[in-house]
């Protein structure tokens, strides 16, 4: 529905939309972010929602999956984020400056500098000087660090396959695909958006 058009005639004949109705990829509606729209709904009901249903979901999903304690993860004693950076460091296979290391996990530069201290405490990660720059330094895994990240990513991608174990492949395909599209788009026009 766009924001010039009204009620849909389904809307019209019950009151609100029905519940629990497949949604354009076959998803089920009567998740928490359909609820907020049928809200809206009551409060404009000439308003698209169709971009709230997109975003809010994904913001849902995110913020669901942070809550979630990465079984794996927890039992090594890492966190999401010091694993993503254990793992750029790893799939690289070369060194990374703490800037880049921000690049890769899409991080500031102060997150990145407080999880390298706390992964080279821990023997994960070791810092080497630059000669020509003192400012600069280049991170690698240890052997501790990479034996870390191996024995765990497969442990890692069994949990994450669990948690998607409700959508059979195809889907899970499609969402991966429709994921990439949206998300190179905001990578290439976000900046532009915020201006």
């Amino acid at each position: 529905m766009t924001a010039t058009e009204g009620p849909s005639s389904e809307r019209d004949q019950a009151g609100e939309p029905p519940e629990d109705r497949e949604g354009p990829a076959g998803g089920r509606r009567g998740d928490t972010v359909a609820a907020v729209v049928r809200q809206w709904r009551a409060v404009h009901p000439g308003l698209d929602t169709g971009p709230m249903e997109v975003i809010g979901r994904i913001n849902r999903c995110a913020a669901l999956l942070q809550q979630a304690e990465d079984a794996p993860l927890r039992r090594a004693g890492l966190s999401r984020p010091e694993f993503d950076l254990l793992g750029a460091l790893r799939r690289t296979g070369h060194e990374l400056t703490p800037g880049e290391l921000a690049r890769e996990t899409f991080s500031s530069g102060a997150a990145v500098t407080k999880r390298v201290k706390q992964l080279t405490e821990r023997g994960l990660v070791e810092r080497r000087g630059d000669a020509r720059d003192r400012r600069v330094a280049h991170l690698r895994l240890t052997d501790a660090g990479r034996d870390l990240v191996d024995g765990i990513l497969p442990a890692q991608l069994a949990y994450e396959a669990a948690v998607l174990s409700g959508m059979d492949a195809p889907d899970q395909g499609e969402l991966a695909s429709l994921l990439g599209e949206l998300l190179g788009q905001l990578e290439g026009r976000l900046g532009a958006l915020r201006t």
